[in-house]
């Protein structure tokens, strides 16, 4: 059974440094891409960035290019997203997710930006940042 577990949310101040989380079992996701999506209330799913299992390529949506890295320790089967100088619009339920992306499906291009490429999810974790 695959699961993704993120851990590492919580409440921070404006400014401040967090580093989320996320455990892979189940499986190992060599061809796979990695990637953090947030959803804040009220709005839509918002990719974050995404790391190839592979190789270590890293991608990033432009806004958090520079505060946000993405990692991955394959020793630990672990990725990981360190967030430096949250701002109180960076509040939401962040969540990891594991798939085949960039793909052709049936005709459709799925990029790793998109959530509706990827096939497994972790149940997520609340970041908070206050002003």
């Amino acid at each position: 059974q695959v699961q993704l577990v993120e851990s590492g949310g919580g409440l921070v101040q404006a400014g401040g440094s967090l580093r989320l989380s996320c455990a892979v079992s189940g499986r190992t996701f060599s061809s796979y891409t990695m990637g953090w999506f947030r959803q804040a209330p009220g709005k839509e799913r918002e990719f974050v960035a995404a790391i190839a299992w592979s190789g270590g390529n890293t991608y990033y949506t432009d806004s958090m290019k520079g505060r946000f890295t993405i990692s991955r320790d394959s020793a630990k089967n672990t990725v990981y997203l360190q967030m430096n100088s949250l701002k109180p619009e960076d509040t939401a339920v962040y969540s990891c997710a594991a798939g085949p992306v960039p793909r052709y499906y049936s005709g459709t291009y799925y990029p790793r930006s998109s959530a509706t490429g990827y096939d497994y999810w972790g149940q997520g974790t609340q970041v908070t940042v206050s002003s």
